[in-house]
């Protein structure tokens, strides 16, 4: 399994739409494309920033062909409808990580 993680500094003036719309609309758009297992949704609590808030969505995937595939098929997409609403009230990162172990209830 691989996470797809996204990391995202956000400025804090719109810090509250914007989570709200993640929560509303982005993830939602991204889980419906079948690509990913599940999601968690992240707030950094230690940083040195005042004027902004740093979050992570990682989205859990089955194997490298789901991840490439939502690249390919969606993911230009869905990063240019945040660009639009959120331009330079942000800045964001991706990595893509393989899960080695892990034990959830």
């Amino acid at each position: 399994m691989l996470i797809y993680n996204v990391t995202v500094t956000i400025d804090r003036e719109i810090e509250s739409q914007w989570v709200k719309w993640m929560k509303e609309t982005h993830i939602p758009d991204v889980m419906v494309t079948g690509m990913f297992l599940s999601y968690r949704m992240s707030r950094l609590l230690s940083h040195d920033h005042t004027d902004s808030e740093i979050y992570t969505i990682q989205y859990l995937t089955k194997d490298i062909l789901h991840l490439q595939k939502y690249l390919d098929e969606f993911a230009s997409t869905l990063q240019a409808e945040h660009k639009k609403l959120f331009e330079g009230k942000y800045a964001v990162f991706r990595t893509v990580m393989e899960v080695i172990d892990q034990n959830e209830k």
